[in-house]
């Protein structure tokens, strides 16, 4: 559970950043009151940093695998130019129709193409490479689809893989020794240092994002 301090300083970042779009306000709204999990999605300080990330890198075509509500996909096709793309996959397609509804709904959502299923199965489909992806699907395939968008990801792209940290599980033994998610993420990092292909980082943000870029 969150101290005082580490709320009153939640408050005072997002106070002092870019504002979060009325669009995704509304999402976030709808979350909260509709599904079991919304904190699972991306809220406003780690929207504005996806955001920042794209801006900065200026990637062609980019790769999100787990789409949820559709409010990180959002924000990272506000950080893509007119020209680029992002193609997220979802595998609960009971998610498809309120996901496509803020799409259709958002000046930034003609750049993105939803796909329902399986990740592990659509990502050898591309017929074309990418520049960016991010990763907050099930954690324990981390490593699969670590492997499967190195692949397809060009010299010099980025993978942002989310929830690295895991709440702070990845430090509690007890937790890692029951949990087959927490397990997933430590197996993930400890693949991650070790790779030689990467460079990488941890940013202490909500549940810990890693940033891998592609030698």
């Amino acid at each position: 559970m969150k101290s005082k301090n580490d709320i009153l300083l939640q408050h005072y970042i997002e106070a002092h950043i870019d504002n979060e779009p009325e669009l995704l306000r509304e999402l976030q709204r709808q979350a909260h009151i509709t599904l079991l999990n919304p904190r699972m999605l991306s809220g406003h300080v780690q929207g504005r940093i996806l955001k920042m990330f794209m801006l900065m890198i200026n990637p062609r075509h980019v790769l999100e695998i787990g789409t949820y509500t559709g409010y990180s996909a959002l924000c990272i096709a506000e950080g893509l130019s007119e020209t680029a793309t992002l193609d997220t996959i979802e595998i609960n397609d009971e998610l498809q129709p309120k996901i496509q509804s803020f799409f259709n709904r958002s000046e930034h959502g003609a750049k993105i193409t939803l796909h329902i299923g399986d990740a592990l199965h659509i990502i050898p489909q591309f017929s074309y490479n990418f520049d960016a992806v991010f990763i907050d699907g099930n954690k324990r395939h981390y490593i699969e689809y670590y492997e499967l968008c190195m692949q397809k990801l060009n010299a010099g792209g980025y993978i942002f893989a989310d929830n690295t940290l895991w709440d702070g599980h990845v430090i509690d033994t007890e937790i890692a020794a029951n949990d087959y998610q927490t397990q997933g993420i430590l197996a993930f990092n400890k693949h991650v240092k070790n790779d030689s292909r990467v460079q990488t980082v941890i940013l202490p943000i909500r549940d810990g994002i890693t940033i891998l870029k592609k030698i």
